[in-house]
């Protein structure tokens, strides 16, 4: 592709910059071949002049598209360079706030400086088992892909973390451990995984310390190999370092610390066990001070301290050695601050009361005197003799500070060896994966020997690193098999043999070391002279004769040579090394004899070599060879394992968060290798496209013809015509590959192409927007003529029809005005003589009575007063309440407007659409549903179908047979059709005569209010009766006042006849009972009449209650009135049901039923189904008929036994008031005469009750009469109209019961008939609204029956035209659809008589009961009536045996009974079976069984060996969710029994007296509530455990990959990475699923008798973790952040809260843990543009994190 089509106008380029490294800038014109400038404009809006140099031809790089911006692979990018790399690499860093990135098979990690929320557990679980490249970049996704390809390949894996200090390699590292140890499980007893992650405390705390660039810097290299067996299970570690900066023990920079564990110790110097080191703070000693950074913000090391502690513990080192370790440290403490004297020449000496140096003796337990001589001596060995000689203060104090590095690296290897055999495995290792946490590539200002082992590693690491991903980018070509040439990539070997080869660096180094009196200067002469024009990666400094440079592939790095010798010797005066041997301090004397035993494996080395004859010195291995044959070692690790590299970056050197500095970016990204990987991938084919992809993106760069079936020569095709150099692109067998820039320069065809199909597409709708509205107009001209002409003729004939119409309105208004006069007046004086005599009786009425209602008025009026003015008060305090709540409701307005203004505005604008969406959705889901089943009966039907099919075919020649009669009864078709508009015309007639009956009805009602208004009239003749009656009764009165008022005698024999009375009534009551029991008896076992009685019953209950409370008034009136007066007014009450007129009422509703009938039976000839309901009809009126009969029968029984009552009170009456009589009655205040008083009083009771029933019974005798009617279409008609009385009767209603007669029985009637007569009238109503159902019933059965001969008609008229085949199939087909209507036919009608069962089972059930309490019943009554006889019968009761709730075992049989009770216990058995908390209860019987017989080794023994069992169960069975929840619910239930009846107060105060007996008496088992409780809680942890592994893969499939609302989520874009998304097939998971495993959950522990609240605590658990499982999977996964996919996750969320509604736990606090959720998803729909929606944002969500909003809004 030429320069010139990419250097075009607005083009996009980078220039190079000096503050920002590179920064973008547009084309302002196109550029042509042998221009030498660029015409540039920057984002700022200034030009430059970009100047091209003509040989080189140097253009500035040109920038990707948009849509490759941000892309998680830097390799994906289009054009492959450093600012293409590090723009991508900001936009990721600091826009979306995204840390890692992938490049290639390298992991970039930038370093935040801020604590992420993306390491939890549930991260880890997200990233287990996925494909890695379709999650984010993530340390988890490296270390899932090491930890698959281990387990599938059964190859050792090897993760390379690097970087610079402060890169964050410590921490990538740890995490990498951590996922291990979570994603595997240790096949030991104890967890192996913790006690590999407790080794990073232990080693930060001795190996890492305080940088300038980093505040927990690891200063030495490790490489941590994670031993795995067969079954891929962590068994063990080995750790391996690597050169620890020794030299910072005794010396830190400015701003710099020592190693941690010095300061955990001085912070911890206030702890006892550390008293005796005599400790103090950081700042008093000399090794701890220098750097003046004692304190590292945010974090005590007190507690680091003890973490470390924790750490050592863990991995089985124990408090002993640990105190060892750090004695060891606070020696080397004191030993910083021993101060060495100078005296003259080269002479030193120490203090004798030099405290430090003493405290340090005294920890190593080393005399002070030899210690201190050899501090400031020096032993000198010569052939023949040996000499002391003393040294200068600086030597001494080189020598203090070596022996401090020298204990400090023992210790510190020792402790490494410590680890290592706390972490190795008896069990044989089967793989590893390790973990090299190492330096990356340094450069300071002053470099020494330490940089100089790092840099020579980083070459090591860098060399195998770039023949990886050269292999892995050529092994892709020979994959996709393209033609490729070799790519030349840096190779860094000769820098490598500059440094390790013969007669290299560090080869030299250790020979110098090895002269007599070499020195860094004559080193560097030997470099300058053997290196310097022989290799072109050394060079030397022209300013400088002791340092070199040495080009690395990161960059040329001066070295100074001073100190590089006394560095690689290591040396340490032998005779303080001897002096310590000395000492009777264990671990210092491991430490020295791990020493002699290295020094001793040396020795036989060069014995069997045959250098004898050297000196120790010569026979100990310098730094240099140590570092390098383990560096060898380490690449021969690396070279056998897969690598998988991690690339840490720090973005600045100031640890601000976020902040990313470019030209510190681009140097790491130089050292790193990451722009190596760049170059490598650049040289050769960066982009690649599958066919698919690239034809769905390029789809609009094909024409028609171009598109073949075989869609890879369709792109090839494209492709040719595109680019025409073949050069730049290849195709493999499933993808094609691209240079570098092909796929911009393809956007850019596309975008072209887009844009002129717009302006295409604008011109063709304005072309037809103007045509369109032209012919809107021309047809809209025509229709105006049309209608102006019609109007103008219509209006025309309009005004004749006007004039011949007046006449004719004139006539009729005439005669109309004359005949409405006439009827007004006819009607007026009807009216004003009507109100003329109402006013006149009422006149007369209220003079009659109100001199009666005098004082009832004043009672009244008094009780107004009163109400009034509590009505007033009342008043005034609403009004002051109102003002109140006014206030409040206008400070509430204003809430609610600032809330308008806020988020809840917009989910309210967006509530209406998302309900009608998931409304709908939920209508097709149900569909979808019967669809599904319609599909199953279709396949039983066709199953069927296909076993028929010989019988069928049997049938075909009867078909064929057929086909002929077809075609014969074709012809007589139009005489069917005469027949059918016969039918039509019979059905006009029917219709007709149902207009006819409907006249005759409405006569019929007329006739009948006639009669109404007679029986009103009768009711008027009886109100006028009574009101006589009441005169009279009033008279009575008064005379019977006057006579109790003159004689006292008579007072005392109306109270004697009261009390006998009284007796006499209550042994007629006890008769009476007695038969009314034996009644009800019989009704109840008749289970048919028992249902309707009870029914009737509940309807009588309100009836009685009011007549109850009338009898109360008539029972003051009993003892004075005559004895006439109630066979008197029960005629009267007879006399007011006109019993003839309901008769004839009945007879000619009877006619017309039968009329209405044979109607039907002609409309209804051939339909079966609704003779069959007029059959049921029939039934029921029969059967209400024999009701009403019975109901006849009773009242004249009970009618007949109440004038015997009558009768009988009378005589007795008599002879009590008969003086003469030999039965005289018994003195006032006698115990017979209290007993006649009781039973008169109860008699009297019972007497009231017999009443209300008898009235009863007569408004239920009419309300059956009514019944029996309600077929009639007169039915509705019947209507009493009693509004004549006046109203102020109701009131005083209660009040004139009395002036009716003794009883009220009266005024009870006349209630009867009127609730009868508005039972009546509802009825009538009720039947015509049946007739008229009915009536449409017929029309739709007539509609049904035509649509189906139509049908038959059609199918008929298609077989004659139709072959025969395609006859028969179509008379299949039909056959087919009438068996599946047949077939749901049957379901309906088996489904509604299951449910007949259902309540026939109910019904039986509850006629059990009753028949239960009917016995008991009868039992007490025969117990209380035996009581209450005169003479009392013996009866012999039978002792009921009380149970004692205990459970009798013999001693040693407990581990029996829990066997079979516990161990082989079936949960879904004992629920079924029996109860559910079985277990607990039998335990708690053996356990007061052990309490009764004190024996407390049984109870020990008992609850031991079910806390065991139970544990073992737990153990075997833990993952099983049924057996957890089981012994949940049963171990609660035994601590509930336990603390019952153990004197606990919280329980015992609702105990009732019987259980506080069988509390335990002899044990206080207060201390095994809480051993029960810690194993119900451990019981609760495993069943969480347990719901959570069973859940985990269903939640994220149904919760976000499913699509439950099909057609509203878009398709993703082509070109992304590919997601894994699932599609609403059979096979997929959906939220049915999820649901229906929460309700199996619900259901069983509902079954197994789980506490309500401890189910609320399971379900609440269980929403929190699908909240938090969907929630981390929707931040991790970019397609899934879209608006749609919050529609679905809002819409998921409403299915899980009806889902609670319908369980009935919506208080459970399960709705408010989806709170996140919902706010994540509501935060993908709502807009992200403005301030006010940052603020609606911010108001929203509450339940998330700045970080997470963060997150979720740059997804």
């Amino acid at each position: 592709m030429a320069a010139a089509e990419l250097y075009s106008q607005f083009a996009r380029v980078w220039l190079p910059d000096a503050a920002e490294v590179w920064k973008p800038a547009d084309l302002i014109k196109d550029f042509t071949p042998g221009d030498l400038t660029l015409s540039l404009q920057l984002e700022d809006g200034t030009e430059v002049e970009f100047k091209i140099d003509a040989r080189t031809n140097n253009l500035p790089p040109l920038r990707n598209p948009n849509i490759l911006v941000g892309k998680n692979d830097l390799t994906s990018l289009s054009y492959l360079h450093e600012p293409a790399v590090l723009h991508n690499l900001k936009v990721r860093f600091i826009v979306s706030k995204l840390i890692y990135t992938y490049c290639g098979i390298v992991l970039v990690a930038i370093n935040p400086y801020e604590s992420l929320p993306i390491y939890e557990t549930d991260i880890i679980n997200a990233y287990s088992g996925q494909n890695v490249r379709d999650m984010d970049p993530h340390i988890f996704a490296v270390a899932e892909k090491a930890y698959r390809q281990m387990t599938r390949d059964e190859r050792n894996q090897s993760i390379i973390v690097s970087g610079e200090s402060g890169a964050g390699k410590t921490v990538s590292a740890k995490y990498a451990m951590r996922y291990f140890a979570t994603v595997s499980c240790s096949s030991g007893e104890t967890s192996v995984e913790e006690r590999v992650l407790a080794s990073n405390p232990i080693m930060e705390a001795l190996g890492n310390a305080k940088t300038i660039r980093n505040d927990n810097s690891s200063r030495f290299g490790k490489y941590i190999e994670i031993g795995f067996d067969k079954r891929y299970r962590i068994i063990g570690a080995n750790m391996r370092t690597y050169l620890l900066e020794k030299s910072r023990v005794v010396f830190q920079a400015h701003g710099e610390r020592n190693y941690h564990i010095f300061y955990q110790l001085c912070a911890s110097s206030h702890l006892s066990e550390f008293k005796a080191f005599k400790l103090g703070c950081a700042d008093d000693f000399h090794c701890t001070n220098q750097g003046q950074s004692p304190v590292l913000d945010g974090v005590d090391d007190a507690k680091e301290m003890c973490s470390t502690r924790r750490a050592f513990s863990l991995l089985g080192i124990s408090e002993s050695v640990q105190m060892e370790i750090y004695q060891i440290l606070a020696a080397l403490l004191h030993l910083s601050n021993m101060e060495v004297k100078d005296q003259s020449g080269d002479r030193s000496s120490i203090l004798p009361d030099d405290c430090h140096l003493m405290v340090f003796c005294e920890l190593m337990d080393v005399p002070r005197d030899e210690m201190a001589h050899w501090f400031c001596h020096r032993k000198l060995k010569t052939t023949t003799e040996t000499y002391v000689k003393s040294v200068a203060k600086i030597n001494a104090v080189n020598g203090r500070d070596a022996l401090a590095k020298h204990i400090y690296a023992k210790l510190f290897n020792w402790v490494v060896d410590s680890i290592n055999s706390a972490l190795k495995s008896a069990a044989k290792q089967h793989s590893f994966i390790g973990v090299l946490d190492i330096y990356g590539f340094e450069t300071f200002d002053i470099n020494s020997f330490e940089q100089f082992c790092i840099n020579y590693a980083n070459e090591k690491l860098q060399q195998h690193f770039n023949l990886h991903v050269f292999k892995l980018e050529q092994e892709e070509y020979m994959k996709e098999e393209i033609p490729w040439t070799l790519i030349d990539f840096y190779d860094n070997q000769p820098c490598i043999n500059l440094i390790e080869a013969k007669l290299g660096v560090l080869d030299l180094l250790d020979e110098e070391c090895k002269m007599p009196k070499g020195s860094d200067d004559t080193w560097a002469q030997k470099l300058y002279n053997t290196l310097l024009k022989q290799n072109a990666h050394f060079d030397k400094p022209r300013l400088s004769n002791r340092a070199f440079i040495i080009h690395h592939f990161a960059d040329k790095v001066e070295y100074q040579c001073a100190g590089f010798l006394e560095k690689n010797k290591d040396t340490v005066n032998e005779e303080q090394i001897n002096v310590l041997k000395k000492s009777k301090f264990d671990l210092l004397l491991k430490l020295c004899e791990d020493e002699e035993k290295a020094a001793s494996s040396t020795n036989k080395l060069t014995s069997t070599i045959g250098r004898a004859g050297q000196s120790q010195r010569d026979k100990k291995k310098t730094v240099g060879l140590q570092f390098r044959q383990s560096l060898h070692l380490l690449m021969d690790t690396l070279t056998a394992t897969t690598p998988h590299y991690v690339r840490c970056i720090k973005p600045n050197d100031h640890k601000t968060p976020f902040t990313l500095d470019p030209q510190r970016a681009v140097q790491q990204l130089r050292a790193c290798g990451v722009l190596e990987t760049i170059r490598i991938s650049a040289a050769g084919f960066p982009s690649r496209w599958t066919y698919q992809e690239f034809f769905n993106r390029y789809r609009v760069l094909m024409k028609q013809k171009d598109i073949l079936s075989d869609l890879k020569q369709t792109c090839k095709s494209v492709l040719e015509k595109l680019v025409k150099d073949q050069d730049k692109y290849q195709f493999g067998k499933t993808k094609i590959f691209f240079r570098a820039g092909q796929v911009a320069y393809l956007e850019k065809l596309r975008s072209d192409k887009l844009r002129m199909a717009c302006v295409r597409i604008q011109k063709t709708i304005r072309c037809w927007l103007a045509r369109k509205k032209y012919l809107r107009m021309r047809e809209s001209a025509i229709t105006i003529q049309r209608h102006v002409r019609g109007h103008q003729a219509r209006c025309y004939v309009q005004h004749l029809r006007r004039t011949r119409a007046a006449v004719v309105i004139q006539k009729n208004v005439r005669m109309w005005i004359m005949r409405r006069r006439y009827q007004q007046q006819r009607s007026a004086a009807i009216t004003i003589q009507c109100f003329v005599r109402a006013s006149i009786a009422r006149k007369q009425y209220y003079k009659l009575m109100f001199e009666q209602k005098a004082l009832i008025i004043q009672k009244w009026v008094k009780g107004w007063l009163a109400r009034r003015h509590y009505r007033r008060t009342v008043a005034a305090i609403v009004l002051l309440q109102s003002c109140v709540r006014r206030i409040q409701a206008k400070k509430e307005l204003k809430k609610l407007k600032v809330e308008a203004r806020s988020v809840e505005h917009f989910k309210k604008l967006n509530t209406g659409m998302e309900n009608k969406i998931m409304q709908l959705q939920h209508k097709i889901n149900d569909q979808q549903k019967e669809n599904k089943e319609l599909r199953e009966k279709l396949s039983v039907v066709e199953r069927t179908l296909s076993m028929e099919r010989g019988r069928q075919s049997k049938e075909m020649e009867n078909l064929r047979r057929s086909e002929h009669e077809a075609r014969a009864k074709a012809e007589t078709l139009p005489s069917i059709l005469e027949q059918l508009s016969f039918l039509q015309h019979e059905l006009e007639n029917t219709r007709k005569a149902k207009e006819n009956l409907e006249e005759q009805k409405r006569v019929y009602m007329e006739q009948t209010q006639q009669v109404i208004g007679d029986l009103n009239m009768k009711n008027s003749l009886l109100s006028r009766e009574k009101d006589e009656l009441n005169t009279q009764i009033l008279e009575q009165a008064q005379k019977l006042t006057e006579v109790t008022t003159n004689t006292e005698d008579t007072k005392q024999l109306e109270k004697d006849l009261s009390e006998e009375r009284s007796r006499y009534q209550s042994l007629l009551s006890e008769h009476l009972q007695l038969e009314e029991l034996h009644r009800d008896l019989k009704e109840e076992m008749n289970p048919s009449i028992s249902y309707q009685s009870s029914s009737k019953c509940d309807h009588k209950r309100s009836d009685s209650n009011y007549s109850s409370n009338s009898s109360d008034f008539s029972l003051s009136l009993g003892s004075t009135e005559g004895e006439d007066s109630p066979i008197q007014t029960e005629d009267e009450s007879q006399s007011t049901v006109d019993l003839p007129v309901l008769l004839k009422l009945q007879r000619k509703l009877k006619d017309l039923e039968q009329d209405k009938l044979s109607l039907w039976q002609q409309l209804d000839k051939k339909e079966e189904v609704q003779q069959e309901k007029a059959k049921e009809v029939e039934e029921q009126t029969a059967v209400a008929r024999a009701e009403l009969d019975l109901e006849i029968l009773k009242r004249q029984e009970l009618e007949s036994e109440n004038k015997k009552l009558k009768q009988d009170l009378n005589e007795l009456r008599k002879s009590l008031t008969n003086e003469n009589s030999e039965l005289a009655p018994p003195a006032p205040g006698s115990s017979p005469y209290n007993i006649l008083l009781e039973q008169l009083n109860s008699s009297n009771e019972e007497l009231d009750v017999r009443k209300e029933e008898v009235l009863l019974l007569r408004s239920h005798m009419v309300r059956q009469e009514a019944l029996k009617h309600k077929d009639s279409p007169l039915g509705g008609s019947v209507n009493l109209e009693l509004s004549e009385i006046p109203t102020f009767q109701d009131i005083d209603r209660s009040l004139d019961i009395k002036n009716l007669n003794e009883d009220g029985e009266l005024w009870l009637a006349y209630e009867g008939l009127k609730e009868t007569n508005r039972l009546m009238e509802s009825q009538m109503q009720k039947q015509e609204r049946v007739h008229g159902e009915k009536c449409r019933e017929l029309t739709e059965e007539m509609k049904r029956l035509k649509e189906e001969v139509e049908l038959q008609k059609k199918l008929l008229n298609q077989s004659l035209f139709l072959p025969e085949d395609a006859r028969i199939d179509a008379s299949l087909k039909h056959e087919i659809t009438r068996l599946t209507k047949e077939n749901l036919e049957l379901m309906d009608h088996r489904e509604k008589q299951e449910k007949n069962i259902r309540k026939l089972k109910k019904h039986l059930k509850f006629y059990i009961r009753k028949v239960d309490d009917f016995e008991e019943n009868i039992q007490q009554m025969n117990s209380g009536s035996a009581m209450n006889a005169p003479v009392k019968a013996v009866h012999i009761t039978r002792k009921e045996k009380e149970k004692q709730g205990i459970l009798e075992y013999k001693e040693g049989d407990e581990s029996r009974i829990l066997k079979h009770l516990v161990v082989d216990m079936k949960p879904r058995g004992v629920a079924v079976s029996f109860i559910p908390g079985l277990p607990a209860y039998i335990i708690f019987m053996c356990l007061r069984y052990a309490d009764i017989v004190n024996n407390e080794q049984r109870v020990s023994t008992l609850l031991h060996c079910t806390i065991s069992s139970i544990k073992g169960v737990m153990k075997r069975r833990g993952d099983d969710f049924e057996v957890m929840s089981f012994w949940l619910a049963n171990t609660c239930r035994l601590i509930n029994c336990l603390k019952q009846y153990s004197g606990d107060e919280v329980f015992t105060k609702h105990n009732t007296a019987k259980q506080n007996e069988h509390c335990l008496s002899n044990f206080d088992l207060a201390e095994y509530h809480q051993v029960i409780g810690d194993l119900a809680i451990q019981i609760y942890y495993k069943l969480i455990k347990c719901m959570e592994d069973i859940m985990q893969p269903l939640i994220v499939a149904s919760m976000l990959e499913h699509e439950t609302i099909q057609g509203v989520l878009g398709s993703k874009t082509t070109g992304q990475r590919k997601r894994t998304t699932s599609f609403a097939d059979e096979g997929a998971i959906t939220l049915e699923d999820l649901l229906q495993r929460l309700g199996i959950f619900l259901t069983t522990m509902t079954q197994h008798g789980m506490d309500e609240d401890l189910i609320k605590q399971v379900v609440k658990q269980q929403f929190y973790s699908i909240c938090a499982v969907t929630l981390n999977n929707l931040m991790l996964r970019k397609d899934m952040c879209s608006w749609s996919k919050g529609l679905q996750i809002r819409y998921n969320v409403w299915q899980l809260e009806e889902w609670l509604a319908e369980q009935k736990m919506t208080d459970c606090g399960a709705k408010e843990t989806l709170e996140p959720l919902v706010q994540a998803a509501q935060l993908l729909q709502i807009k992200k543009k403005t301030e006010a929606d940052a603020q609606a944002i911010c108001s929203m969500c509450t339940a998330l994190s700045t970080a997470q909003v963060h997150h979720l809004i740059k997804l």
